[in-house]
């Protein structure tokens, strides 16, 4: 470990502050005990450690810059809750805000920014970074002991990355770290290509804190609909501070914003104002993950009927929409391209579609890539890629993702929908106004998958006795 104190800043304050008096300052600085905690090691470190060899081997004798990120402003002086970069924490472990990791010639060092001594205001002034105003960030030798690797004040890292060494930066994530370094858009493609491809496949410990995620999701569904009364009295955002609470409570927070559709609502796939009332007679699409405290996130929906059980309408829609999803399931084992899981889903529901008389063309016909017309109702693909990103691996190349083949150990989700607009006139209008959506999340096994969200019931009769046991 090697600390620097950072060169004194003024402590970032307020307009509205009372003035600090020189008395007042000196008197704070003095009278102030040790508090330097020896921290647990943390499990991430070791196989972050790993992680970083195999990065650095892959682009030899080159400087590699993953930063953190830093706070983003929400209103005013008031921050959104720190989220660090994934690919940042995924290498190195980190948490804390405004870090820096560089690997180089093998070696790793984690530019950090620990909380102050007790010698500047910083401590008991700065709203940002104060430990009487934000809590207590980690000292370096704390963050250098539980992560295992090499800690440095931030201040030095304009310094230290001085010199002509062939440099790659995963960019977009600190705008101060991107105007310090002029870079080469190819390498830093490259190496944000890298890092996503590298979170494809998921060993063992990872799984383990997907299936936590799940597990917890599962208890903020049944949360959910516990407190059916408050529900119907309060509406769509009821759910989704019901979840939250158990997300905050067990993990770190929720994985993306949570998507409660009441009624036509759900036919907007990424509705998330939350603003409606939950009415009887009608379905409720909860769209919903837990974050957890490693940062791998769930992404779980399922469509519950208000009233606890569907109408005929709901159950056929419904049915449909679950034995589309089992066969996008079924398909899920190693060698299969990843694009086929989306085919067998969609081959399902555009026969249902054919069925139910609203498609303009055969199903075969449809389905052609060239015409896709079923896709009228579907709007969106199956699956995505899943880990400390809800929408993970986001920038590897088509070849090992949307146009490759499922390895064992990766972890996609299954989520075929069928959406009907309150205002499309090509349906009946028994069936506008309606949105299902069922997702799990799946692991690609040696010999098949597993459903790591499988605790949470799928088929229509399952979902009606699960709502049975737990309604009040």
């Amino acid at each position: 470990m090697s600390e620097q104190t950072p060169e004194t800043t003024e402590p970032r304050t307020e307009s509205h502050d009372p003035a600090v008096p020189e008395a007042y300052s000196r008197f704070m600085r003095s009278g102030w005990g040790e508090r330097e905690l020896d921290l647990p090691r943390q499990p991430v470190a070791e196989r972050a450690a790993e992680r970083r060899a195999r990065l650095a081997a892959m682009f030899p004798g080159e400087r590699l810059v993953l930063p953190a990120g830093t706070y983003k402003v929400r209103s005013n002086d008031t921050d959104y809750r720190f989220r660090p970069d994934t690919a940042h924490t995924y290498f190195s472990g980190n948490q804390t805000t405004d870090a820096v990791l560089v690997i180089e010639d093998g070696d790793a060092v984690l530019y950090a920014r620990p909380r102050s001594d007790r010698d500047t205001d910083e401590f008991f002034r700065d709203r940002q970074y104060g430990e009487l105003w934000a809590g207590r960030r980690p000292s370096a030798r704390e963050i250098s002991d539980s992560l295992g690797i090499e800690v440095r004040h931030v201040s030095r890292l304009e310094e230290d990355l001085g010199g002509s060494a062939k440099t790659r930066v995963h960019r977009g994530v600190s705008a101060d770290l991107d105007r310090m370094l002029a870079g080469d858009a190819g390498l830093d493609a490259d190496l944000a290509r890298v890092v996503s491809e590298m979170r494809l496949v998921k060993d063992d410990w990872e799984v383990a804190q997907l299936q936590e995620a799940c597990d917890i999701t599962a208890l903020g569904f049944e949360d959910s609909v516990r407190d059916w009364a408050q529900v119907l009295q309060y509406g769509e955002r009821w759910i989704e501070g019901t979840f939250f609470r158990r997300a905050r409570a067990m993990g770190n927070d929720i994985g993306y914003d949570s998507i409660v559709g009441g009624g036509s609502h759900a036919t907007t796939l990424h509705w998330i104002e939350n603003s409606g009332p939950i009415t009887p007679g009608e379905l409720v699409l909860l769209d919903m993950g837990v974050e957890g405290r490693q940062l791998y996130t769930a992404d779980v929906t399922r469509t519950l009927p208000v009233d606890g059980t569907f109408t005929p309408v709901q159950r056929d829609l419904y049915d449909l929409v679950h034995a589309s999803q089992q066969a996008g399931i079924d398909a899920v084992r190693p060698g299969v391209p990843f694009a086929d899981i989306h085919q067998a889903s969609m081959t399902v529901l555009a026969h249902g579609l054919e069925g139910m008389g609203l498609l303009p063309v055969p199903a075969e016909q449809a389905l052609d890539p060239e015409n896709k017309t079923y896709a009228r109702w579907t709007l969106h693909g199956t699956s995505h890629m899943l880990g400390m990103d809800v929408h993970d691996c986001g920038r590897a190349a088509p070849e090992s993702y949307a146009k490759g083949t499922l390895e064992a150990g990766m972890v996609l989700t299954v989520e075929p929908g069928l959406y009907f607009q309150e205002d499309d006139l090509l349906v009946p209008e028994e069936l506008r106004g309606i949105g299902i959506r069922i997702e799990d999340d799946v692991l690609v096994t040696a010999d098949g998958s597993r459903n790591l969200s499988d605790s949470l019931p799928r088929t229509s009769a399952d979902v009606e006795e699960w709502m049975g046991r737990h309604l009040r």
